[in-house]
């Protein structure tokens, strides 16, 4: 019915430009857990550690010779759930109230929402837009985000309700199912060529989970090269080499079938990696400091330099009014609440032209304990970022066009500023109601952890706790 209703609303209104001609292809392929410089190819051309002099990907350093690299790439949240739905809907985790894949923590001195755990039917995905200016479709890898799985999401061809577990099943010569989904890529667009449509696919690589199950012959290069590490910087360092062979098979499939010149390729990480002190970003998956959510992000297509670099901050959200524009589709078409903003007119800039969204500014919100710091929320604008803190509430304030490491907190010597910047990120959680953690009423400081309360999560108030430790009142609103 969701199909039917958004079909009729194109009949209704036409697009700006015609869908049936020469729509391009477009292949996504999103890695699992890749840090920001886990690439043998820099993500800024002024940062040197912003590659890793390690690991050898050197197809995806060719994709980055002949595209665009993102110096300012965002997932969108630390974790991997909240990013694939996010990306899906072009919608922020804390609107759709999404923000972390596993449970809530029990015995804590807050108690994180419980949000979601299911894709809904009502929101319309990349793969049911693009349905319906007759693109093929195909989710192959990991899905991870419920509500039936892909083929209820608007994908024609997939590999079911996968979620991680599904990566531990494939050892070498497939480590976690890496050559086979690029075979399954390689059929799918030669299939797609014959029946004269355009496709999207999208390539949820399992890759980095599941390390141990890479290539013997990988994993024997990397505990030379590494030798004296630990096995899980080893087995790290070789899946990512077989991720990038990977990536190279459905580059060249691409090529074997005469389709580089209408294809885009684009590549990304659903969050920052655990590289932790080994890179030029602090934190790691699960927080908000960049090293948890600045992410590798190459594109290469029709229209784009070879070579060229866009700093502009984007968001993994942006990708759905891109891929949509790219189709042919009207924003007018796009469905409500889209928080994302095409980058289509500053891929075809070199990078220059600036990204419309509905707000300027980037969110990011994790009302959540994973990270040493707990619940967190943060805002990017003009080169400056502002995590607010909810355990021991604060706010803390970084340049990062001149502190990338996050390093100098600026929120004493600038208070105006990070005032003005607290109260921008406040109004944003309010008005997409977003999922709030809560004081939990059994916790006694004075208690060790294992002694807490057991008492879980529930979904909060959207009321901040940015300004002080006091319990917000409670706010009526559906649970959708």
């Amino acid at each position: 019915m969701r199909i039917l209703l958004f079909t009729a609303c194109l009949l209704a209104c036409p697009p700006l430009v015609d869908v049936s001609a020469a729509q391009p292809n477009i292949i996504f392929m999103l890695s699992d857990d890749q840090a920001w410089n886990g690439l043998s190819v820099a993500m800024h051309p002024q940062v040197p550690t912003s590659r890793s002099t390690t690991i050898d990907t050197p197809r995806l350093s060719q994709l980055a010779a002949e595209g665009m690299r993102f110096s300012a790439a965002y997932a969108p949240a630390p974790v991997c759930s909240p990013t694939r739905i996010s990306l899906q809907t072009g919608k922020s985790p804390a609107q759709v109230h999404w923000t972390k894949a596993a449970p809530p923590e029990a015995g804590r001195q807050l108690i994180e929402p419980r949000g979601t755990r299911s894709i809904a039917d009502a929101e319309l995905t990349i793969g049911e837009l693009l349905q319906t200016a007759g693109y093929a479709t195909a989710h192959f890898g990991k899905w991870h985000i419920g509500g039936g799985g892909p083929g209820r999401h608007g994908y024609d061809t997939h590999d079911g309700d996968t979620g991680n577990e599904h990566a531990f099943g494939f050892t070498d010569p497939n480590p976690v199912d890496i050559f086979g989904m690029a075979d399954r890529t390689a059929a799918f667009m030669a299939a797609s060529q014959k029946a004269g449509k355009p496709f999207f696919i999208q390539l949820s690589w399992n890759a980095l989970h599941a390390s141990q199950n890479a290539l013997a012959a990988t994993l024997a290069k990397y505990r030379q090269r590494l030798a004296g590490e630990n096995d899980k910087r080893i087995s790290v360092a070789a899946i990512s080499e077989d991720l990038d062979t990977g990536v190279g098979r459905v580059l060249d499939a691409v090529d074997r079938l005469g389709l580089r010149e209408n294809t885009y390729v684009v590549f990304m990480s659903d969050n920052g990696g655990n590289g932790g002190k080994r890179g030029p970003l602090r934190g790691g998956k699960g927080g908000l400091w960049e090293g948890g959510i600045r992410v590798p992000l190459i594109i290469r297509g029709p229209e784009i330099t070879a070579g060229s670099w866009c700093h502009h901050p984007v968001v993994g959200y942006d990708l759905l009014p891109t891929f949509c524009e790219w189709a042919g589709l009207p924003s007018r078409s796009l469905p409500a609440g889209i928080e994302g903003g095409s980058l289509a007119s500053t891929i075809s800039s070199s990078g220059t032209a600036t990204i419309l969204r509905p707000r300027a500014e980037l969110y990011f919100h994790f009302p959540h304990y994973q990270s040493s710091e707990g619940p967190q929320s943060a805002i990017v604008t003009d080169g400056m970022k502002l995590i607010g803190f909810y355990e021991n509430p604060h706010v803390e304030l970084y340049d990062l066009r001149q502190d990338l490491a996050e390093s100098n907190n600026l929120a004493e010597s600038r208070p105006q500023q990070a005032a003005e910047l607290k109260q921008k990120l406040e109004t944003y959680l309010v008005a997409i109601k977003a999922d709030m953690p809560q004081p939990n009423p059994e916790y006694d400081p004075a208690l060790p952890a294992s002694s807490q309360s057991k008492k879980g999560g529930k979904r909060g108030s959207s009321k901040t706790m940015l300004k002080g430790s006091k319990k917000p009142k409670k706010t009526k609103r559906s649970a959708s």
